[in-house]
């Protein structure tokens, strides 16, 4: 339990005091505070953290909050740009954002009887002292960009406010606000504890744990994290079971063993920057207070096969703060009753919509996020949006990629729900890459002058149909359920073919060039950039192939043994293991003549031959899979 006095602790430096005087004082009241970390996210989204004792950051603070501190190239991801013979970085402070520490609840202070705290500072990275880079620049970058741009659209093109409510003139706003959250979800269970997938499935379908009761330890740690994510001012919303897991059993020392469950956490929105710095923080309390309760923590996409994964629906809004003081939203309509949303609102969702093959490289950017966007567990497979059978119906479509999310009581809640990411997806990316698509979506919009009436006839066209912006040979919206009402063909006629593989949705980079300059517009990421992040995920991807999951494949293969018995089996069980042992050798033996499919992978990624390897990639997918269920049924009918 947390058995501290959380009102000495320090949490927060809220970005309005970040003077060296201000931050000097705060932390000399606080000896909890013993060290200070500047966070710099590179273009893989690894954040560094380095130890900083707090007396000699007061002692050099002007120059650290100036120039930060220096690293080189070996400490971040930043290929093709911080290279071994020019590799200097620096980490400099970001003090527009807030602050936090970060403590470690297994080290407490003798003299203040509290947790260890760190002071974490998120920071940018500068290549060379010129060249600012990483995931945190970036974002940053496409926020002031589309702020920017967005303001020369509305003045240019005063009609659109003829179609919002609350606002009349471009000339009232004082700036324009980009709000995002994310929803985090994660699963927790006993160390070395693995789960039955069969058990997982029938739980998941019985829906015996979606948000039901917690209990034990699981309860405790959920309880606490929800209490020092407030502390942080997070303002949590809820924290809940969700849909996989089973339920945990009493042990003999009274602690729940076996626990295998899956949760979420919502807080509320912020200014996107701060929304992406907020997540980072929010994981490392779940994962420190889960693991002082003896619970490993898990942020895969996709930790068990069969069974839910988990996402973490990132949420796009804008809105405008007017010179007197008042909020309005960007996106929502001037009538809720006659229109879904304004042109704006429509640009944004066009936008995203059309430039998803150039987006989703940034989203699904990992084997394991493809592990989990498969047709049939609620992950979103196909470019398509739901806006509501009407107005007055709002959608609550799970089968779609992004979804309008509307209250008529509350216009300010008008946003759009991006469902395919997940909890290691690169946060800062996903955001910087669907405000530069939602700024390319309104201002064609706007430059055609389109009514919200206009807009929603283009966005639900149907294929073969011509418009001015969305392309011809695509649906892009279905009120429909995208996996049971739709066959594969149909889903990949109507609304495009989805990519399988981290290579095949890296593809994206070369198929649609002109998509891809979207990112390019105000230099938010200059051709340098984009080769660098390519060069990072398709490294990431054939690392992991070659060197875990294909020797993890091989493993699983090996034990897969004959287990029954010479003198008791039946010719039921002999069927049975003949096709196991024939899939067996087809991915993982090879003979003089022909190579197994493990081995030809990885001769695929040995010579650069990407696209074999991803198409054999999905071949041992498929085949692994089979052997599972063939091998699960084998066992079964030994006595």
């Amino acid at each position: 339990m947390l058995d501290y006095d959380l009102d000495k602790m320090l949490f927060t430096i809220p970005a309005e005091k970040h003077s060296a005087d201000q931050i000097t004082e705060i932390l000399r009241r606080h000896p909890e505070v013993q060290f200070v970390s500047l966070v710099g996210i590179d273009i893989g989204g690894h954040d560094t953290d380095e130890k900083i004792p707090v007396n000699l950051f007061l002692e050099d603070i002007d120059k650290v909050l100036s120039g930060g501190v220096q690293t080189d190239g070996s400490s971040v991801a930043l290929p093709k740009i911080a290279v071994l013979n020019n590799a200097k970085i620096d980490i400099i402070p970001d003090l527009s954002v807030n602050w936090y520490v970060d403590y470690n609840f297994r080290n407490r202070g003798y003299k203040t009887g509290l947790p260890i705290g760190t002071l974490r500072i998120p920071s940018f990275l500068v290549h060379n002292e010129t060249f600012e880079c990483g995931s945190r620049v970036i974002l940053r970058d496409a926020l002031n960009h589309f702020k920017e741009k967005l303001m020369e659209e509305l003045k240019a093109h005063p009609y659109v406010f003829e179609h919002m409510s609350g606002i009349s003139s471009v000339d009232e706003i004082e700036d324009l606000v980009l709000t995002s959250a994310t929803e985090l979800e994660f699963w927790v269970k006993t160390p070395d504890d693995k789960g039955d997938r069969e058990q997982l499935f029938t739980a998941q379908v019985l829906k015996e744990q979606y948000w039901k009761r917690t209990y034990g330890e699981v309860r405790t740690a959920l309880e606490e994290t929800l209490m020092l994510l407030d502390r942080y001012g997070f303002e949590v919303e809820m924290g809940h079971k969700e849909v996989g897991g089973v339920k945990a059993k009493m042990g003999s020392s009274g602690h729940y063993d076996h626990v295998m469950e899956q949760l979420e956490i919502d807080w509320k929105f912020s200014d996107a920057l701060q929304a992406a710095d907020n997540e980072n923080q929010v994981k490392y309390v779940v994962r420190d207070i889960f693991t002082k309760h003896g619970l490993d923590v898990t942020f895969m996409a996709k930790p068990f096969e069969g069974v839910a994964g988990s996402g973490e629906h990132t949420h796009l809004g804008l809105a405008a703060r007017l010179k007197n003081g008042k909020m309005v939203s960007m996106f929502a309509p001037a009538d809720f009753h006659k229109d879904f949303m304004n042109p704006l609102g429509y640009g944004a969702l066009m936008g995203i919509l059309k430039n998803y093959e150039v987006i989703n490289p940034f989203v699904s950017s990992s084997n394991d996020s493809f592990n989990r966007l498969k047709p049939g567990y609620e992950a979103p497979v196909c470019i398509v949006t739901s806006l509501g059978r009407s107005v007055e119906e709002p959608s609550r479509n799970r089968t779609v990629l992004v979804g309008l999310i509307r209250d008529s009581g509350n216009p300010m809640a008008t946003r759009f729900e991006l469902r395919a990411p997940n909890p290691k997806s690169n946060t800062y990316l996903v955001i910087a890459a669907s405000y530069m698509a939602i700024l390319d979506g309104i201002r064609a919009v706007l430059a055609a002058g389109k009514t919200p009436q206009e807009l929603e006839k283009s966005l639900s066209k149907k294929h073969g149909e011509e418009d001015f912006y969305l392309e011809t040979e695509r649906e892009y919206r279905s009120e429909y359920n995208v996996f049971e009402d739709f066959t594969e063909e149909e889903r990949d006629h109507l609304f495009g073919k989805a990519p399988a593989t981290v290579w095949e949705n890296l593809t994206a980079f070369e198929k649609y060039p002109e998509k891809l300059e979207i990112f390019k517009d105000g230099d938010v990421m200059p051709e340098i950039v984009l080769e660098s992040y390519h060069e990072q995920i398709l490294s990431q991807w054939k690392t992991e192939l070659h060197d875990r999951i294909i020797p993890d494949t091989m493993n699983f293969i090996r034990s897969c043994k004959q287990m029954h018995s010479l003198d008791d089996f039946s010719d039921y069980d002999i069927k049975n293991w003949l096709e196991i042992d024939k899939i067996r050798h087809e991915i993982a033996k090879d003979t003089i003549t022909d190579k197994c499919l493990l081995t030809r992978a990885k001769t695929a990624l040995d010579e650069g031959e990407y696209e074999l390897a991803s198409e054999l990639q999905l071949e041992i997918q498929q085949k692994v899979n089979l052997l599972s269920q063939l091998y699960s049924r084998y066992k079964k009918n030994l006595l």
